[in-house]
């Protein structure tokens, strides 16, 4: 993969290719493992994002045009499908309800939900802020939106928000624990935010990074989460400071304790490799 500006990545749902937004007005897929282009789709401005459907034939993009681009990734030379409806520039666009639906966050602070057959608008979200996060949980049936410093759970199935809580500075980013324990937010204050997913109370903040935080990711597992920031750095954080996981091992120093000891070192919660 050659060095470029790319404003969002995705991987397909096995893992074997990787599709990329970019400045450069295009849409780009790699093989994931050797890192080779496999194809270029081009735009007619600033691609912002893409999203594989679950069987790897189509790929969704949206980006500073306000328009939405079903492309077939078996006939990449073909016109695309487009869906127009937005009023500013497209921020994040991903397959929904089984690839049957999609659904799409603007500047116009708006979240739309298409009809992938039709191509036409099915419900709008009204908003006060531009929306600068979505994820989408199909087996909790839950859609987690950011927007200024409020942090918004929605019901996946109707789109009626469950709760919503504020955050102390605007955030980017926010995700939600596969067990639905805590959200974990982080934004422009350079901070990680952790919350309690009944009660909204903030549990833990903590910074780490010397830059906006622009995207935080739970584990499918739940026992760790990453954030990427303006400072370069990729992160990872234990959800259960101090557990034993993985290729990390938190131990008391050879000197403090023996052998066979099972008390923990209480580390810092940010894992470095």
């Amino acid at each position: 993969m050659e060095s470029q500006c790319f404003d969002k990545g995705t991987l397909n749902k096995d893992a074997t290719k990787a599709a990329t937004a970019a400045a450069d007005f295009t849409a780009k897929v790699w093989d994931a493992v050797t890192g080779d282009e496999l194809m270029s789709l081009t735009h007619k401005h600033i691609v912002k994002s893409v999203d594989f459907t679950e069987d790897n034939n189509n790929l969704l993009t949206g980006g500073q045009d306000k328009v939405l681009r079903i492309y077939d990734l078996n006939k990449p030379e073909a016109e695309p499908w487009e869906i127009s409806g937005h009023t500013s520039a497209i921020k994040k666009a991903l397959w929904y309800n089984n690839d049957n639906q999609i659904l799409s966050a603007a500047d116009d602070k708006t979240v739309r939900l298409w009809d992938r057959v039709s191509m036409t608008e099915v419900k709008t979200l009204q908003f006060g802020a531009s929306v600068s996060s979505m994820e989408y949980i199909p087996e909790g049936e839950a859609l987690l939106i950011t927007y200024g410093r409020t942090i918004a759970l929605y019901d996946s199935s109707s789109l009626e928000l469950i709760k919503s809580f504020e955050a102390p500075a605007p955030i980017n980013s926010a995700s939600l624990h596969p067990d639905k324990e805590c959200i974990v937010a982080a934004g422009d204050d350079f901070k990680l935010y952790k919350y309690d997913f009944t009660t909204g109370e903030e549990l833990e903040s903590y910074k780490g990074h010397f830059g906006p935080v622009h995207c935080v990711r739970f584990s499918p597992d739940g026992e760790l989460y990453a954030s990427g920031s303006e400072d370069g750095t990729l992160r990872l954080w234990q959800t259960a400071v101090g557990k034993t996981y993985g290729l990390w091992k938190c131990v008391l120093p050879e000197e403090l304790v023996s052998e066979n000891s099972d008390v923990l070192y209480n580390a810092s919660p940010e894992i470095k490799a």
